[in-house]
Parts: C-alpha cells; structure tokens; sequence
C-alpha cells in the first residue's frame, strides 16, 4: 500500500556521513552545502531543512540528545548527593555506540578544531549548561539563573571540555577521562 506524502529524500545520518566524509577530504570551510548536497543527490534546500546551517550538521541532532540529557538527570537517583547525579548524567550523555558514524571522537574533534565553528559552539554550550542548571534548580528551589544553577552549568561544562581536550589528544578513552576529571575538581576543592 502505498504511503502517503512526499517520500524522505535522505536522513540526517546520511547528511552527516556525506558532509563529514566532504570536511575530511576538502576541510570544513570549503565544504559548501552545495556539495553536501550534490554527494547525497539531493537539493541544498533539502539539506537545510534538516540542518538550518553548515555549522550545525557536526553537532547532530543536538536538540533531540539535550532532551536526552534532561530524561537521563530527571532519571537519576535522588538519594546520590547532587553533584554524583549531574556527574551521572554527564557521563551517560556522552556514551555512544562505538559504530556511530560520525563517531563522537570525530565530531568533537572537528567541533575543537575548527576555528569557524567556535561561535557556534558557545551557543550550544549555553543550550548544554542550561540543561544542568535547570535540573539543579529545580532540585534546590531556585531560578535556572541563580547562582549555584548557573555555577553547576559553567562547571558540568568545564569538567566536560577539559575531558574532551584530554582525550582528543590522547589515547585514554572519554569515560574514565570524565571521572577522573571530576575526582581531581573534588579533590582541588576539599
């Protein structure tokens, strides 16, 4: 029987295996979404409604896994102190099957290196904090931009990007990199 509408034309899998293969070949910044495009065999009309920019196919359906991030911290367990369940969340926010394509390495790498997409990143950044600082606040009483939920935010990030820079130049895998990371942040704290 047949379906009703128009037929899907690609998927954002496909859109982020193509340009991603597009960026490692050509650099990022002289990947067009034209040429996106014409690898999928597709219009760039159809590439930007699944990606409104260039800039937002390496972060992936980022929306969808923020919502993620809000259900894994909503599920955590409330008899762990606070900070262990926004740890928690952090650490199953970023475990992805290890044949992702993209792999999470490769997207990180491309987000840290890439100068013309820094800008972008603060935006998606302040979206991530935002996340842990509503979660805190409800947890505590307060407004997502009081002090401690806006700390929790700029410090999930900063345990977050520091374990990422380490594991981008290293060999160490992400995980323990996370957990070593907020260990030694409890350790310079006491």
């Amino acid at each position: 029987m047949p379906t009703r509408g128009r037929p899907s034309a690609t998927s954002h899998a496909e859109i982020e295996r193509c340009a991603f293969q597009l960026f490692a070949e050509r650099g990022f910044e002289a990947t067009t979404i034209e040429a996106i495009a014409a690898s999928i065999g597709v219009s760039p009309r159809t590439v930007t409604r699944y990606y409104p920019s260039k800039n937002d196919i390496p972060w992936g359906q980022f929306d969808r896994t923020l919502v993620n991030f809000r259900d894994l911290l909503a599920s955590m367990p409330t008899e762990l102190p606070l900070w262990e369940r926004v740890h928690r969340g952090i650490v199953a926010f970023n475990v992805f099957p290890t044949d992702a394509e993209p792999s999470h390495r490769d997207r990180m790498a491309l987000i840290f290196r890439t100068p013309a997409l820094q800008a972008h990143s603060v935006l998606r950044y302040a979206q991530w904090r935002r996340v842990i600082a509503d979660y805190v606040a409800s947890d505590v009483g307060a407004d997502s931009g009081d002090l401690i939920p806006m700390m929790a935010g700029h410090l999930g990030l900063a345990i977050a990007v520091t374990a990422y820079e380490q594991w981008l130049e290293g060999t160490d895998e992400l995980i323990p990199l996370l957990n070593s990371t907020v260990q030694e942040l409890r350790k310079l704290l006491s």
